[in-house]
């Protein structure tokens, strides 16, 4: 087929509310020029991750139309003089970046440094589940926390059942030895991290007592979704040099009280390589590595929940879904 060069896409017209009439709306906008590592590929699904809340209700006005969407997997259809790894044809997926259009759309432009080959044998919904939380779970664990095969000790996974978190309990199960504890307020959401190989579920509300009884002497590693509000008990309930990664940025955070028992803190934001080390293909090969272990069996797809088509209605309510807080693993969207 001739590469296209416009795509039909879902955008928003200006930041506000899932249910705002502006914040779904069709488009058909030019798809730009091919870069050297560009792949050109036909959207077959999307999921949908808090990011994509975020920039739908705070994205510069002057960005309209704003084409949100980060998670994707589809096949390549046209690729830049400079593509080494793929060729027309091949079914990818990965997860974007936050300064190019996204993955709302029937055709998008993708750099091949932070693209996989789909594993084989998930269907592209999915696949569109796992690179997003994927990679920043791997970050997390491996880059962050410097996890190795042999590293021991005691891990804390906050949310254990949303996306990211649904990922790390997979990915350091399979690839450490340490103990994994996960929050879950729910019993399917209990249950689902402990399907996933958590060791324990203890209750978000009760951190101060009920992580201690498991680990008495701390927590050596701890991921944080929701820190606002967790910092005093995030050190108490971590030992000596412990760590907490996080991915959140609540305002006026003071992380002080790590002082005492010498911890640290650190960020993770998988779209820091593809911003600032565009040529960096560390989240191709990273991607490589779970589409192996997913098509081994090792770990599997987080998908929970499959809409159709990638349009108006079914965006808006994977959004109103995905922000009310109660979604176990992820929300997907399949094309026709």
């Amino acid at each position: 087929m001739n590469a296209p060069t416009t795509t039909h896409a879902i955008a928003s017209l200006r930041p506000g509310p899932a249910d705002a009439a502006d914040s779904f709306v069709e488009v058909e906008v030019p798809i730009g020029d091919i870069r050297p590592h560009d792949l050109l590929v036909e959207v077959r699904a999307v999921s949908v991750n808090p990011v994509d809340h975020k920039v739908r209700s705070s994205f510069d006005a002057a960005d309209s139309p704003k084409i949100l969407g980060f998670d994707a997997a589809g096949t390549v259809v046209a690729v830049g003089d400079s593509v080494s790894r793929f060729a027309v044809g091949d079914d990818v997926f990965y997860a974007g970046v936050i300064n190019r259009s996204g993955s709302n759309a029937a055709f998008q432009l993708v750099d091949e440094h932070i693209v996989a080959a789909k594993p084989t044998s998930l269907s592209f919904g999915d696949a569109a589940a796992l690179p997003l939380t994927g990679i920043t779970a791997w970050e997390t664990l491996f880059e962050r926390l410097r996890l190795t095969a042999d590293s021991d000790g005691v891990l804390l996974v906050v949310g254990g059942a949303g996306g990211v978190g649904s990922m790390i309990i997979q990915l350091a199960r399979a690839l450490t030895s340490v103990t994994v504890i996960a929050t879950a307020s729910r019993p399917e959401s209990s249950q689902w991290a402990t399907d996933l190989g958590a060791h324990h579920i203890v209750d978000p509300k009760e951190l101060g007592t009920a992580v201690p009884a498991i680990a008495p002497d701390g927590v050596d590693h701890i991921f944080s979704p929701y820190s606002a509000g967790n910092v005093e008990t995030y050190a108490e309930i971590l030992g000596v040099g412990g760590a907490v990664v996080a991915i959140d940025e609540p305002e006026g955070l003071d992380l002080l009280p790590l002082k005492s028992k010498s911890q640290t803190w650190h960020w993770e934001l998988m779209f820091s390589r593809p911003l600032y080390t565009p040529t960096d293909d560390s989240q191709h090969r990273l991607l490589t590595e779970i589409a192996r272990l997913v098509d081994a069996g090792t770990i599997r797809s987080t998908a929970t929940t499959t809409l159709s088509p990638i349009g108006v209605e079914t965006l808006r309510e994977a959004h109103t879904r995905s922000e009310s807080g109660t979604v176990v693993g992820k929300i997907v969207i399949v094309a026709e």
